[in-house]
């Protein structure tokens, strides 16, 4: 039986451009952590009120050295993975797979369309915003509290399985290591700790969302800078903010490691 050269390409064994492209895509997912990751530790650290979301980790990038050039080729590499997971969904028999890929692609082309934006000089909204202005929508349609409720549910949902994926370490299935040998225990430990803290700070969010949906409020509806602040207000809240930066800052060293073994 003779495998055609699209099924080969896409299932990641050629090293064509665009499965470059889109292991690239994860590159910068990891990079992109790595700052918002620093910058979540540094506000219990300093003290001063800074934007905990992905919109002011690109914008931080954009302001290094060749920022603007490397916004553009974060850009291109949302995009190459976005088309990746797109594709992805359209294959493959496993309902709940093609669920999940066209969830990442949706997630990596609203990255792409920041980072672009950052890049020809707009200012991106915050990520507050942005679940402000989803939730005043859903609340302003037909059903909208118990839309925005199905939200913050889904999210929780999403926030759940961060966290058994990482304290499983079933992110491991993702990953295809050289022939011959082993997940490092450096590439398990940062992905462990990474998903289990992206898991904590998507309850928070869900959480929000369901207050919003109960008290029909739109403002209480948060992204993941004010679920950073609903976190500072809680016993201890500073050092549990530092440990999520932290898995944030882990995520991202996984995320580089993704981009070498990941089955695509």
């Amino acid at each position: 039986m003779t495998t055609s050269h699209a099924s080969t390409a896409r299932s990641g064994d050629t090293g064509d451009a665009w499965e470059k492209a889109a292991r690239a895509g994860y590159a910068v997912s990891g990079l992109v952590h790595l700052v918002l990751g620093v910058i979540i530790v540094q506000i219990p650290l300093s003290g001063e009120d800074q934007e905990a979301d992905q919109s002011s980790a690109l914008s931080s990038i954009s302001e290094s050295t060749f920022g603007g050039i490397a916004l553009w080729g974060v850009t291109v590499a949302f995009v190459a993975l976005a088309a990746w997971q797109a594709a992805d969904a359209f294959r493959g028999s496993d309902k709940s797979d093609r669920l999940k890929s066209a969830g990442k692609a949706v997630l990596y082309a609203a990255l792409a369309f920041t980072a672009g934006s950052i890049a020809m000089g707009s200012a991106g909204s915050s990520g507050d915003s942005q679940a402000q202005g989803v939730v005043q929508a859903l609340l302003e349609a037909p059903g909208g509290r118990f839309l925005v409720g199905a939200l913050g549910l889904a999210i929780l949902a999403g926030a759940g399985y961060h966290v058994y994926k990482g304290w499983t370490q079933k992110f491991r299935e993702d990953l295809r290591p050289q022939s011959g040998s082993e997940v490092s225990t450096a590439v398990t430990a940062t992905g462990t700790v990474g998903y289990v803290a992206k898991g904590v700070a998507l309850a928070v969010v869900g959480v929000l969302f369901l207050l919003a949906a109960i008290n029909s409020d739109a403002e209480e509806a948060q992204g993941l800078d004010g679920a950073i602040d609903s976190l500072l207000g809680v016993p201890g809240g500073q050092w549990i903010v530092a440990l999520v930066g932290i898995g944030f800052a882990a995520y991202g060293l996984y995320s580089f490691a993704r981009a070498r073994y990941a089955r695509m």
